[in-house]
């Protein structure tokens, strides 16, 4: 007798660039992989008509609730995570796609709290960042020293908030805009820097504070977006990764990125390398944090 495949019901906040991608994968490919669509909304709901089901549609937010999601995807904005991410952890397992948000040491206390305690899955995806299992594991061995992100876009691709400057267009060549730490730089430039939020949350011994994050405006930068990586351990010990994830102009998230985030629904929602996960272990009542 075939086993019938278990459905895991997604529910998808924002309806960007890749809130739009991940929709329109799940709602063509899902069926096969055991995913189903169960609501999608955003702030504009006007977006989504004629390209999603009506009844799909969610207005408010808080009706979320009634559409009992197993997993609940947020790709809008950090403002929501902070909102509702304890209230979506009330009810379902939650994938922050806006990580930056868990740059507030408040925020980030209250979903670890929230998830240990209704026994749900708090996921961090990897999505640009590249080498995050070996960092956690260098963390996790006590050896991780420093380590340093430096994000190269155009400035077309920059939305930043305060007083740091990115419109370089009359000013061609490569800018520093920020050179600080992770914790500093997130309420910056919250939609630009979520690679960076990730591996603040791998090396956990550093943390956001500790973490050094640089962002720079280069206007030959028209392809791709560059993310280098800088880890020291002890003794000497280091590695440096240059990743160059193509993108258009003005695009916040780099193309092999939302092929990182789909990969990582197919996976199932597991604690693999696709993922921080911060869970509640209901065997030995301890919260984790894994790749």
């Amino acid at each position: 007798m075939t086993e019938r495949m278990q459905i895991m019901r997604i529910g998808v906040v924002g309806y960007g660039h890749l809130g739009h991608y991940l929709v329109d994968r799940i709602q063509r490919e899902g069926a096969k992989l055991g995913l189903t669509l169960v609501f999608v909304w955003n702030r504009n709901a006007d977006k989504l008509r004629g390209k999603v089901a009506q009844e799909l549609i969610l207005h408010n937010l808080s009706d979320f609730v009634d559409r009992g999601a197993d997993v609940i995807v947020e790709v809008c904005h950090p403002k929501v995570v902070k909102d509702f991410g304890v209230q979506f952890l009330s009810k379902a397992h939650f994938l922050v796609g806006s990580p930056s948000a868990l740059s507030d040491p408040h925020l980030n206390q209250q979903l670890r709290q929230a998830a240990e305690h209704h026994g749900r899955t708090l996921y961090v995806p990897s999505g640009a960042l590249w080498g995050g299992q070996d960092i956690q594991r260098l963390n996790d061995s006590g050896a991780l020293k420093a380590l340093f992100i430096r994000m190269s876009k155009h400035p077309s691709c920059f939305r930043l908030t305060g007083d740091v400057p990115s419109d370089c267009t009359e000013n061609r060549g490569r800018r520093v805009l920020f050179n600080g730490s992770v914790a500093e730089l997130c309420p910056i430039a919250p939609n630009n820097v979520n690679t960076m939020a990730a591996a603040a949350m791998a090396a956990g011994s550093l943390g956001f504070s500790g973490v050094r994050g640089e962002i720079v405006s280069d206007t030959a930068l028209s392809d791709y977006h560059v993310v280098e990586v800088e880890v020291t351990g002890a003794n000497g010990f280091s590695v440096h990764t240059v990743r160059r994830n193509p993108a258009k102009l003005g695009a916040v998230t780099g193309s092999a990125t939302y092929n990182s985030f789909w990969s990582s629904l197919q996976g199932g929602f597991s604690c693999t390398t696709l993922f921080v996960c911060v869970h509640h272990d209901p065997v030995e009542e301890q919260r984790a944090v894994c790749w």
